[in-house]
């Protein structure tokens, strides 16, 4: 038998904080709520940095608990995960779900002294469908066609980006890979009796890979995909890698030996890649 004796700990040091349900947006007659993790010890005034996480969902509702578990593991280095979600793309035309994400983040800029975050050093990272929507934010920051009226005047640009196995182009996956036929008992997203031609512009508007154009003010993008994923090819993710260093932007490719989409894709190998390139970047 023995009596331990350890230091309190008055700063609450390595101690974490979730903050549930808190509601960003009604803009759509739905709230629009996102789920919070952050230190329980201050920042000391300069606000932590702040990692905007998307769920893949294949663009329906995302389940925002999912990788709770593993953003923990990033909160503990001092940042706040915020896990967002959006509307489904069978109810709510693309690109709902990119106004939806974007509104969160101009919701947590607008609050960042709330929940002591550092407005100025923000990434963005997402999963599958999720991974998508993390590298629009990345490459439409600010742009007219994706913003809504709330929170308004507040910016939508990210520091940096996090893409794990994200569609980059939208045309080449429906028409090629999937040979999608262009009825609407079919289309991927609902767009209320919106022609073939309509339906190919959509497409092409969330097209990442569309938006990698020379001479633009871009952040760092690290992807991340594995080799054989039979949902979202590993092709497409080097594609657009390829594209974003032909055009002088900075980007990290990292392939995944043998890993589908998500499942054994997962390890603490490759997540501390994530977690390194996020300190790096905004740490």
């Amino acid at each position: 038998m023995a009596i331990t004796v350890i230091p309190n700990n008055p700063e609450h040091l390595e101690l974490l904080d979730l903050k549930a349900n808190i509601v960003f947006s009604t803009a759509a007659g739905e709230e629009l709520a996102l789920q919070l993790m952050k230190p329980q010890w201050s920042s000391g005034g300069r606000g932590f940095p702040l990692v905007v996480f998307i769920q893949g969902s294949a663009w329906t509702k995302p389940n925002q608990f999912w990788e709770l578990p593993q953003l923990a593991m990033l909160v503990r280095r001092g940042f706040v995960v915020a896990s967002v979600t959006h509307r489904s793309c069978w109810e709510h035309p693309a690109p709902a779900f990119l106004k939806d994400v974007k509104a969160a983040l101009r919701f947590l800029r607008q609050n960042a002294a709330e929940y002591d975050i550092d407005p100025d050093r923000v990434c963005a990272w997402g999963t599958s469908s999720g991974g998508n929507t993390a590298l629009l934010l990345g490459l439409t920051a600010d742009d007219p066609a994706f913003e809504t009226g709330e929170h308004a005047g507040v910016s939508t640009r990210v520091q940096c980006v996090v893409d794990c196995f994200g569609p980059t182009d939208l045309v080449k996956m429906i028409e090629q890979q999937y040979q999608q036929p262009h009825n609407h008992e079919n289309l991927l997203f609902a767009l209320g009796g919106g022609s073939e031609d309509t339906y190919r512009q959509v497409l092409s508007s969330i097209s990442p890979i569309n938006y990698v154009q020379p001479g633009r003010q871009l952040p760092p993008f690290l992807i991340l995909h594995g080799d054989a994923d039979p949902v979202v090819l590993f092709e497409d993710s080097e594609a657009f890698y390829n594209r974003l260093i032909a055009n002088g932007y900075q980007a990290d490719l990292v392939r995944v030996t043998n890993a589908p989409h998500e499942d054994n894709f997962w390890s603490m190998q490759l997540l501390t890649i994530i977690f390194d390139f996020i300190q790096r970047q905004i740490g």
